[in-house]
């Protein structure tokens, strides 16, 4: 990707399906997983979706869910850096796996913030 012509986003606005526990979140938003959005997914456009799955521990199977692109600052960046803010917004949508973790009735937030439902 040559940086020269490309307009590099500030912001990048990014859905999730509203039924992601509060403990799944935790594990959206974490360091860690914001820092690889921003490595495999440095070209973007409004509208790209993305599969992800999520770690679930040495308890469970994957936690798959997509990902979509609602909105870049400023109009019309294609490009991600380790400098774009992401926010994560909801939208309709579901979650696979094979654990309870998906659920509302999954684990408490790691951190102690819960999700507002």
């Amino acid at each position: 990707m040559s940086t020269e012509s490309t307009l590099v986003a500030t912001q990048a606005v990014v859905s999730f399906p509203d039924e992601l526990s509060a403990w799944g979140y935790d594990q959206l938003t974490a360091d860690r997983f914001v820092n690889y959005l921003r490595r495999v997914h440095d070209e973007v456009t409004v509208g790209d979706e993305w599969e992800e799955f999520l770690d679930v521990g040495c308890c469970g199977d994957s936690l798959t869910l997509t990902l979509r692109v609602e909105d870049l600052e400023p109009t019309g960046a294609t490009a991600l850096t380790s400098e774009t803010e992401l926010e994560f917004v909801e939208r309709e949508g579901s979650v696979n796996g094979g654990w309870c973790v998906q659920s509302k009735d999954g684990p408490a937030s790691s951190t102690g913030e819960q999700r507002k439902q």
